[in-house]
């Protein structure tokens, strides 16, 4: 969408602060993000909105980021009952009991190493992509890897947004 309303964007945009709060933090965990995104309501266009979801991204802190993070379960072990960490781990759901064991002793060994869950952006990845990256990530210095999560996280968030304001109700 470019420069016009969608019903979901219009429907959004009139929400009241704490529904609209907690709309966003459904989309994203981090407290600092989901206020930069509240101040800048009401949003044009859902481009509008990706930009100022971005542009929050980019400037959280370490702290900030860890609470995003906090809203992420492990790949391969979607939170029970909900749908979205379902969905974005489809990947894992035919995955093999040895793809699923290596997912988790993977899991295990970035979160020693890094302190936090592995976290990308999963929709549209297989198992086995998802493993590869986990395997490739986990070299990586842990600033490195902190700039990656926030480009995953972006990337999650963009995609969250789109299904709360392209969708109809």
């Amino acid at each position: 969408m470019t420069s016009t309303s969608t019903p979901g964007l219009a429907r959004f945009n009139t929400l009241g602060e704490d529904a609209a709060f907690a709309a966003l933090h459904e989309a994203c965990a981090s407290t600092a993000w989901v206020r930069r995104l509240l101040a800048a309501r009401p949003y044009t266009a859902p481009d509008d909105l990706y930009a100022a979801s971005d542009a929050a991204m980019a400037e959280l802190g370490a702290e900030d980021l860890a609470e995003a993070m906090a809203g992420h379960p492990p790949i391969g072990r979607p939170k029970p009952g909900d749908p979205t960490s379902a969905r974005e781990q489809r990947g894992m759901a035919g995955a093999s009991e040895e793809l699923r064991a290596e997912m988790l002793e993977l899991n295990l060994a970035y979160q020693e190493r890094f302190g936090h869950v592995f976290l990308i952006c999963a929709s549209g990845r297989t198992g086995e992509q998802m493993r590869d990256a986990v395997r490739e990530r986990i070299g990586n210095s842990p600033e490195r890897e902190r700039e990656t999560v926030r480009t995953e996280l972006g990337k999650i968030n963009r995609i969250r947004l789109a299904r709360l304001v392209e969708e109809d109700a």
